[in-house]
C-alpha cells in the first residue's frame, strides 16, 4: 500500500487546486464531491488577479486561462451621466486581471485531474462524519470510510465538514437583491470593468458591466426587494445597456451578499478553506482569488508536515489566512456600506459623497465601488522573521520587498522569476561565493523541505528589483512570500530563518492583525 491521502470534500476550485497542489508535493488525494456531477452552467467568479494566476500556474491551468480570458487594465467608475475616476492597472509578463468563468476554470482543473494519477476524484460521495485518532482521520460516506492523514473541508458555505468539526460561521447576510445576467452580445464597448452608480436606468441603485470571453457581459444589477425575474422585463433592462443591438441570455440569477468568516479554520487533523471558511459580498473579487490562496498555503503546509516538519507548521494555517479573511471582510463591509446603505445616515453621506464627486477630486476619495483584491501580507506570521522595515495596512498601497510579502517578480532565462516557486523553498543569494555555504545552511531542515539556492546574478535578476543590497539573502516561500530578507549573509541567521519557516521556534511574540 501507499502513503495514506489527504482527503478533500468538494470538487469545486478549491478543492481541486488543493488536489494538485499537493500532487505537485507527492501527496495522494481522495476528493469526495457530494454531487453526482457539478452544474456546468452559470458562473460565480469571473476575476482573477495577477498573484492568484501564479498560483494556477503550478498547477497547469494559468496558461489557457489567460489564453482563453479577456485581460483588462483599467476600471471605470460613474455616476449618473459622468464619469468620476478611472484606474488602470500596469501590463506585466501576468495580466493584472483576467475575466473568465469560475465554469471554464473547474472544466480545466477537472482535466488536470484526470491526468494525475494521485488524485482519485469521486462523484456523488457525501461527507457525513469523520473519527479522528492520533494517526489519521476516517471520513465517513455512504459509500463507506475514506481514511487519510487530514481532511479539508472545500465544500462551500454549507460546508458539511465545518458543521461536522462544530466549527461556527459567524457573520451576517444582507436583505438587498441583486441580479447577474450574463449576455452574449458583440457590444462597442472596451474590455473594462465598469461601475455605474445611480444611473439613468437603474436610479437610486448600481450596475456592474464586465466583458468575459467568447462575447458575453457579464451585467450585475442591484434590484428593488421582491424583483422577480420571472414577471420583470429583462429585455427592457438590457437594451438599456445594449441598446437596439442582438443578444442571448447565457444565464441568471438572483442572489444576496454574505459576510461571513468560521471561528476557526482548522480542528485538529481538519481544515477548511475556500467559501467553507469564508463568505464576502463580490465587489473586489475577493472570494476566490482569496480561496485559491487557502488551497496553496495549506497544501504545501500539509506536505511539509507529513515528510516531518513540526505539526505547529499547521497552526500557521489559521493564523495567516483568517487574518487574510478578517481583512478582506472588513474591506468588503465597508464597501457594502457604500453601496447598499443600512440606514439614513449612511444613505445621505452616500448621496452627498457622489454628487459632491461629480466636481471635486477629493470627494472621489470617499467613493467605494470595491477595493480589489490583493494578496495578504504575513508579516505578523510566526513563520516570517522579523523586519523593521514598516508595511503599509491599507487597502491597494504599494508592499516593499519584506518578509511576508509576496516575491517580486522578475524575468528570467526560460521565464519568470515566480516561476521557480512552488516546489520548495528557494534561497536568492546577491553574491555567488555565497551559494556553497547558504546550501550548508540549508542542511538542517533539507530532509522535510527541498531547498534551492541560487545566485541573483545566475538568474540574471538586478538585487535592486527586490531592494536587495550589496550581500542581502532573500528566503522565499513555496507559496511565493518572502520569509526572510537578511540585509547580510549569515550562515546562521539563515539557518534559523528556514527553521521558522517550517514551523520551528517563531521570532518572537506575534500579533495577528
Amino acid at each position: 500500500m501507499g502513503p495514506a491521502p489527504v482527503v478533500i470534500a468538494g470538487a469545486g476550485p478549491v478543492g481541486l487546486a488543493t488536489a494538485l497542489l499537493l500532487a505537485g508535493w507527492r501527496v495522494p488525494t481522495v476528493v469526495l464531491e457530494a454531487a453526482a456531477r457539478r452544474d456546468p452552467s452559470g458562473s460565480k467568479a469571473i476575476c482573477f488577479q495577477r498573484d492568484v494566476l501564479d498560483i494556477l500556474d503550478r498547477v497547469g491551468v494559468a496558461a489557457p486561462m489567460v489564453a482563453e480570458g479577456v485581460t483588462w487594465t483599467t476600471g471605470r467608475t460613474y455616476f449618473r451621466e459622468h464619469e468620476l475616476f478611472s484606474v488602470t492597472f500596469p501590463r506585466a509578463a501576468v495580466p493584472p486581471w483576467i475575466n473568465i468563468s469560475q465554469a471554464r476554470v473547474e472544466e480545466l482543473l477537472c482535466a488536470r485531474v484526470a491526468a494525475e494519477p494521485l488524485v482519485d476524484l469521486r462523484y456523488g460521495s457525501a461527507v457525513i462524519g469523520y473519527r479522528e485518532d492520533g494517526d489519521g482521520v476516517e471520513v465517513l460516506t455512504r459509500d463507506g470510510p475514506v481514511r487519510g492523514t487530514h481532511l479539508v473541508g472545500a465544500d462551500g458555505p454549507r460546508s458539511a465538514v465545518r458543521r461536522l468539526a462544530g466549527i461556527d460561521f459567524p457573520g451576517r447576510s444582507f436583505a438587498d437583491l441583486f441580479l447577474i445576467c450574463d449576455i452574449k452580445a458583440s457590444l462597442p464597448f472596451p474590455s473594462e470593468r465598469r461601475f455605474y452608480f445611480d444611473p439613468p436606468w437603474n436610479p437610486g441603485r448600481q450596475v456592474l458591466v464586465h466583458q468575459c470571453p467568447d462575447s458575453v457581459w457579464r451585467i450585475d444589477w442591484q434590484v428593488p426587494p421582491g424583483f422577480d425575474p420571472g414577471t420583470a422585463d429583462l429585455d427592457a433592462m438590457i437594451r438599456r445597456i445594449t441598446g437596439s443591438l442582438p443578444y442571448e441570455i447565457v444565464w441568471l440569477t438572483v442572489y444576496r451578499f454574505h459576510s461571513r468568516v468560521a471561528s476557526a479554520f482548522g480542528r485538529g487533523r481538519v481544515f477548511v478553506a475556500g467559501d467553507a471558511a469564508h463568505l464576502f459580498a463580490p465587489f473586489g473579487a475577493r472570494g476566490l482569488n482569496s480561496g485559491l490562496q487557502d488551497a496553496e498555503n495549506l497544501a504545501w503546509k500539509l506536505a511539509l508536515v507529513r515528510r516531518g516538519a513540526p505539526a505547529a507548521l499547521l497552526d500557521s494555517y489559521e493564523l495567516e489566512r483568517r487574518a487574510a479573511a478578517l481583512v478582506n471582510l472588513a474591506v468588503t463591509g465597508k464597501t457594502m456600506e457604500f453601496l447598499v446603505p443600512q440606514t439614513p445616515e449612511q444613505w445621505e453621506w452616500r448621496r452627498r459623497v457622489l454628487e459632491r464627486a461629480v466636481g471635486d477630486p477629493e470627494a472621489r476619495r470617499s467613493i467605494d465601488s470595491g477595493k480589489l483584491a490583493e494578496p495578504y501580507w504575513y508579516v505578523d506570521s510566526p513563520l516570517t522573521t522579523r523586519s523593521p522595515v514598516p508595511v503599509p495596512a491599507e487597502p491597494g498601497a504599494a508592499r516593499p520587498p519584506v518578509p511576508g510579502v509576496i516575491c517580486p517578480d522578475a524575468r528570467v532565462a526560460g521565464g519568470r522569476l515566480r516561476q521557480r516557486f512552488g516546489a520548495g523553498f528557494v534561497v536568492l543569494v546577491t553574491r555567488k561565493d555565497r551559494v556553497a555555504a547558504a546550501v550548508s545552511a540549508a542542511a538542517e531542515v533539507a530532509g522535510v523541505a527541498p531547498v534551492e539556492v541560487v545566485a541573483l546574478a545566475d538568474l540574471g535578476v538586478d538585487p535592486a528589483v527586490l531592494g536587495g543590497e550589496a550581500d542581502s539573502v532573500h528566503l522565499v516561500r513555496p507559496d511565493g512570500h518572502l520569509a526572510a530578507v537578511l540585509p547580510a549573509f549569515s550562515a546562521a541567521e539563515l539557518a534559523a530563518a528556514l527553521g521558522r519557516a517550517t514551523g520551528g521556534e517563531p521570532d518572537g511574540q506575534r500579533r495577528v492583525r
